[in-house]
């Protein structure tokens, strides 16, 4: 049943922002079409025991990451043989699902991404397919809100990798213009962000924000910004009496009604909404930063500011997540230690990788040595010189730590539902109450 479970809550749809947190959405169609080609170099049994398969997904980030730490480890390693696999995400889940479930390990990786919210279903379901990192992860050594979703009773399954701290990047033109200071936009509530949302809509002519009404990644950044998620620290579902999820909620209605945001329904039009300058700002992860400078010509116009808080919920801060994954170790595929040896040489502790990756792909690392190495510490000149990656590394620090349970994905598409409801008008208790009901049945089949 454990299985059954996961493959139902993993191959769910995934909501585009959430994926495009490690790339997955925005560059899953183009990589399917060469995963042929590029998978040749999969593990078979009784392949040279100095030879390592990664896979990972989105050419430009994930990829980018695997070969830099390549680089990094062949380096002391000459003789390593490092096949980095391009697949997209759907390609991976389904792939090792099939083959863990069965036990065949034939054409496996040694080293998989898994992105965060998908790592205990993995974990739960498949207890004995994954290695121990406990002697390669220094968990001190990461922001604490990723280190507690790789683990199963204290054991460490995973290096934490790249950070989706939440954030509000924002035109400051814009926000000066309908009469507003960067100082304004420092320690946001939500009802400020909204008030400064209809002068911008006003006096700017163009909209504060983008909601795409069958993604809910806003409600997901609320929630844990109050230190809430969809299920409890035991992992259970946790919708009917939800305080953070409410005050999410009735904040995500507030920000439809008040005819703020600018409806979209894509990827594309997502970024093709602050690259055309249709709206002020983005509040979301940190990894939109460079698809925010393709816009060359509003260089100097955009800064950042740390995610808003709910005002009307005391455990609310300003600090939250959305996406992010971790680098696993299969071992029962071949080649456990040296997997972990090339872990423990790159993403576990190396400075240098992280600084190379910072330029490279606007990495925000979870290590936190990175925050002293020389390009997290320079100023960005397209953000007005705003030293942007000590930001985004005061703000992880501060991201309260959820239980992402094994069921994100199903119980948010039944959210989905919810949420459009509560916005035209329907009761929010008894909604909840019989969404609640209707997650706990999904979850058990």
């Amino acid at each position: 049943m454990k299985f059954k479970k996961l493959l139902a809550i993993i191959t769910a749809s995934a909501m585009v922002f959430g994926l495009a947190a490690c790339g997955g959405n925005e560059d899953s169609k183009t990589e399917e079409g060469g995963e042929t080609a590029k998978t040749e170099n999969s593990k078979d049994s009784g392949e040279d025991d100095n030879a390592l398969t990664i896979w990972a997904w989105d050419e430009a980030f994930n990829i980018k990451t695997a070969e830099d730490a390549k680089e990094i480890y062949t380096k002391e390693n000459p003789d390593a043989e490092i096949n980095i696999v391009t697949m997209a995400q759907d390609d991976i889940v389904a792939k090792l699902n099939t083959s863990l479930s069965s036990g065949s390990y034939d054409g496996l990786p040694d080293i998989v991404l898994i992105e965060d919210y998908k790592a205990q279903g993995y974990l739960t379901a498949y207890p004995d397919e994954f290695a121990d990192l406990s002697d390669v992860v220094n968990q001190d050594d990461f922001a604490g809100y990723k280190t507690a979703v790789n683990q199963v009773d204290g054991t460490v399954y995973g290096v934490p990798f790249d950070s989706g701290v939440a954030a509000v990047f924002y035109r400051t033109d814009l926000i000066e213009q309908a009469g507003y200071t960067q100082e304004d936009m420092q320690n946001l509530t939500w009802e400020k962000y909204i008030e400064i949302g209809k002068a911008v809509k006003e006096k700017c002519g163009v909209y504060m924000l983008t909601l795409d009404p069958s993604d809910i990644g806003q409600i997901r950044m609320m929630m844990q910004s109050a230190g809430t998620w969809y299920t409890d620290e035991e992992g259970k579902v946790s919708l009917a009496g939800n305080q953070g999820l409410k005050d999410a909620i009735n904040v995500y209605k507030e920000l439809v009604d008040s005819g703020i945001a600018k409806q979209v329904s894509d990827w594309d039009q997502f970024v093709g909404a602050f690259n055309n300058g249709e709206v002020a700002t983005v509040p979301t992860g940190c990894w939109i930063a460079p698809s925010i400078q393709k816009a060359e010509d509003q260089s100097g116009k955009w800064a950042v500011a740390a995610f808003p808080r709910m005002e009307a919920n005391a455990d609310s801060v300003n600090a939250s997540s959305i996406g992010g994954g971790g680098w696993y170790v299969l071992k029962n595929v071949g080649n456990e230690e040296m997997a972990k040896d090339f872990l423990a040489d790159t993403f576990a502790s190396s400075v240098d990788l992280m600084n190379t990756l910072a330029q490279d792909i606007t990495l925000v690392s979870t290590l936190n040595a990175a925050s002293t190495a020389e390009n997290y510490t320079k100023p960005n000149e397209f953000f007005g010189g705003q030293e942007i990656f000590a930001d985004f590394a005061e703000w992880t620090a501060n991201v309260p730590s959820v239980n992402y349970g094994l069921n994100t994905y199903a119980i948010e598409d039944l959210m989905t539902e919810a949420v459009q409801a509560i916005v035209n008008g329907a009761d929010i208790d008894s909604t909840l109450e019989d969404y609640q009901a209707q997650a706990e049945a999904a979850v058990a089949q």
